[in-house]
């Protein structure tokens, strides 16, 4: 008896194996490893190494493959001619905002990250164009950059040339500059306020990025119901909103319609404007949200970038020489560095962007939606299918980058030694998906690292490896390694 139902076990596994294999095979959807019931391809995913075990997918199946992440098929993308053709060429059919089972349970399609359709266009054009009023790409915002840098600099100043992890002293200072664009002003280092905000930014990335996080992303319908650490993210989402919400109401009581002082101030107007209009996407639950998604969006990839920038200046020391020697011709130690004097720094500006693409601080980039049927590259995919375009194959792809593997300015320069773009750098994403606040970033990095370079020479008691400043490649966010550092003054 034993052995019959023993047998007809065996059986019923190998016809339901066969039945799901058949009918994976018959969609046309790109080439892939064969999915397993209710896991899908998981066994496919290295422990803790999403982003690794998807590049090796990259070699086994080419530019286009497909996973599945339980019974949900998932098309990936890898370097920059399938990305370009998908996110630039065909924007319109690759432009729907996928899955993100770490926010989506709170977010729940408000905001301007994981909205879609008639909303998403709506919150993405009022925040654009709100975000360039307040000065994103305008003189008002490079001073209060300018601000905050000269700010850093007497911080790193009192260090004495004394050896410490400058991690924190990067998040306190780049959160302000988005906390003056969007609150309306900055905090004090020490402000017990500011500090809870930055240790629930950090804590969330870190979940995000973990095992648990990243198993969330792949089996969210099973995770949901395993208890573990990346229960905590929507407790970490919720305090985030309950800090916003209580600025809107600051912002409430002392409102000056004619007169708007920050991001919010502008979305108050603007829902005070539509009051009367029930089906407006200018609501209290949108503000929260899309000041969410901003925040946390401004303030971990733009401390990391310049950690990992400070750290490789560290391993190079001969790159850190040219950059003085740069600043030294073209800035001086008069005056602080503007953002217009990149144009005249072809080796920093080379540097800067080299920085933005061995680093990858946001190696997934965030999940795509198909919005229609869509037969690409000899494939079709069907309406709502997700689409996860692999930002670390674009610039790691060695058809763009002679040698993707190895940090490198030469990548950003002509014969000449004079700056060149690439456009297969895509540290913001790309197309109609393009992060809304790339100008911010772009303005805060140069003018950080310039200022910082201006005043100090950077050196350290450690003898850094390649090892120690490679990616790690491992979830949501890259991080370098903590390290130590002196800010000798020049």
């Amino acid at each position: 008896m034993d052995i019959t139902l023993t047998g007809i076990i065996i059986l019923l596994c190998i016809f339901i194996y066969s039945t799901w294999d058949t009918f994976y095979r018959r969609r046309n959807l790109p080439p892939g490893p064969t999915p397993l019931p209710l896991v899908g391809t998981l066994l496919h995913i290295g422990r803790g190494k999403l982003v690794n075990s998807l590049m090796k997918l990259w070699d086994q199946y080419g530019s286009v493959y497909t996973l599945y992440f339980g019974s949900r098929p998932v098309v990936v993308l890898c370097g920059y001619e399938a990305m370009k053709e998908a996110l630039i060429d065909r924007g319109d059919e690759f432009g729907a905002r996928g899955s993100l089972p770490v926010l989506e349970k709170f977010v729940q399609g408000y905001g301007i990250s994981l909205s879609n359709g008639e909303r998403w266009k709506l919150l993405r054009t009022f925040t654009v164009k709100t975000l360039k009023s307040f000065g994103f790409g305008k003189k008002s915002i490079e001073e209060k950059i300018q601000t905050e840098a000269q700010c850093i600099v007497d911080e790193f100043r009192k260090s004495n040339g004394q050896p410490f992890d400058p991690d924190k002293k990067f998040m306190d200072a780049f959160s302000n500059v988005l906390c003056a664009v969007v609150f309306g002003d900055r905090f004090e280092y020490k402000d017990e306020r500011f500090i809870h905000l930055l240790a629930i930014a950090e804590e969330f990335f870190r979940l995000a990025s973990s095992s648990w996080g990243q198993l969330q992303s792949i089996l969210p319908t099973i995770m949901n119901y395993v208890p573990g650490p990346h229960q905590r993210m929507n407790t970490i989402s919720q305090e985030l909103a309950d800090f916003i919400n209580e600025r809107v109401k600051a912002s409430q009581d002392t409102l000056d319609p004619s007169s708007p002082r920050h991001f919010i101030d502008s979305f108050l107007i603007k829902m005070e404007e539509e009051k009367n209009n029930p089906q407006s996407e200018f609501n209290l639950r949108n503000l929260l949200m899309t000041t969410h998604n901003l925040f946390l969006a401004g303030i971990e990839t733009v401390a990391t970038t310049v950690r990992y920038g400070v750290l490789i200046l560290l391993k190079y020391p001969e790159i850190q020489a040219k950059i003085h020697k740069e600043i030294d011709q073209v800035i001086g130690q008069d005056r602080a560095p503007n953002f217009e004097d990149r144009m005249a720094m072809h080796y920093t500006q080379a540097v800067i962007h080299e920085v933005q693409r061995f680093c990858d601080v946001i190696p997934l980039n965030l999940p795509h939606m198909v919005t229609r049927d869509v037969q690409f590259r000899g494939y079709h995919i069907p309406k709502g299918t997700e689409i996860y375009p692999l930002l670390c194959t674009v610039h790691r792809d060695p058809k763009q980058f002679s040698s993707p593997w190895k940090f490198d300015p030469n990548h950003f320069l002509d014969d000449n030694g004079d700056f060149k773009k690439n456009d297969a750098l895509m540290p913001f994403s790309a197309g109609k998906r393009i992060c809304p606040g790339e100008n911010l970033a772009r303005m805060e990095i140069f003018i950080f690292l310039t200022s910082i370079l201006q005043h100090f020479k950077l050196t350290s008691p450690t003898d850094f490896t390649d090892a120690d400043i490679a990616p790690k490649m491992a979830g949501f966010l890259n991080a370098p390694i903590n390290y130590k550092l002196s800010f000798i003054p020049r």
